[in-house]
């Protein structure tokens, strides 16, 4: 082995592919990093938090939007009505409803202002329907999900994503990047609002979802399960030169405090994003789809 080989943390040998493949990381000198450095950050409150989710009383099954409605329409999660708009048979939303009454699902014309309380007066684009919640999954299904499909797991961790709009838009990312599912704490996050399944524009349904209450001890389970872990911070090793390959979860921290120590230190390595602007970080759900594109780009290379 080489003596200049980057250590592992927990092996204090070169990380390793699938538990046993070379996975060596460097830094490029001149780069920086796609996360700020926040140690002076407040850390969150441990008060716990109702388990409607931060953003509130909506998850009732609302799928809201025309991109998420459409999506759900071509799921099979049961949908009980879609409820149009007032005056709003133009458009796409002709086609949605076509497609509802071609599945036996009733059609309801409302005033515009129900379809804004059922949302929670987010944009709905005139069409919302009602369906039967979205079922989480366990972080077993996701393996088995993976192991189905004949490909190495590749798994996204939000440890305290807290925007609807940020967790929709990592939904989206991991579904076009092939992911296999993705696992969202039940305390201090956002759930499956459905300005989360607007904002995933739809990829929610096809995507498998596990709600855990405790990240770190995922993590710990994930690593039993020969899956590589990888916190997404500042002052790890360039994603470009890591190799994700095998098995492997990147865990995307908060939007105000990144990871959290606890899980940070129990991740089996950190990766960055090379950066050469004067800002010095990415949205978070803009930092998942580089990781994610990268993931992905490994994960299918011949």
């Amino acid at each position: 082995m080489e003596s200049n080989q980057k250590k592992h943390p927990r092996t204090n040998s070169a990380p390793k592919g699938k538990r046993g493949e070379d996975r060596r990381v460097s830094a490029p000198k001149h780069a920086g990093n796609a996360f700020a450095r926040r140690q002076n950050e407040p850390q969150p409150s441990a008060e716990p938090m109702e388990e409607t989710g931060i953003h509130g009383e909506y998850e009732n099954g609302a799928v809201i939007g025309r991109n998420a409605v459409r999506e759900l329409l071509r799921s099979d999660r049961p949908i009980d009505k879609l409820m149009v708009q007032r005056g709003e048979r133009t458009g796409s939303i002709v086609v949605l409803v076509a497609q509802a009454i071609e599945k036996g699902i009733p059609v309801i014309e409302v005033e515009k202002s129900k379809l804004d309380q059922l949302a929670g007066f987010a944009p709905h684009q005139g069409v919302i329907a009602l369906a039967a919640e979205k079922e989480y999954c366990t972080v077993e299904d996701i393996l088995a999900i993976a192991e189905e499909r004949g490909e190495a797991p590749l798994l996204v961790i939000c440890d305290g994503v807290t925007d609807p709009y940020n967790l929709g838009a990592i939904i989206r990312c991991a579904e076009c990047c092939g992911a296999h599912g993705l696992i969202i704490p039940k305390r201090r996050a956002a759930g499956l609002t459905p300005l989360v399944t607007k904002a995933s524009a739809g990829a929610v349904e096809h995507l498998a979802i596990a709600k855990v209450s405790n990240i770190a001890s995922t993590v710990e389970l994930l690593k039993k399960k020969g899956v590589w872990t990888f916190a997404a911070e500042a002052g790890g090793s360039s994603v470009h030169e890591t190799n994700l390959k095998g098995a492997c979860a990147i865990v995307m921290g908060s939007e105000g405090n990144g990871v959290s120590q606890l899980v940070r230190k129990t991740c089996d390595g950190v990766i960055s994003i090379p950066m050469y602007g004067k800002v010095n970080s990415f949205n978070v759900s803009t930092a998942a789809a580089i990781l994610l594109a990268e993931a992905a780009r490994q994960h299918h290379e011949e």
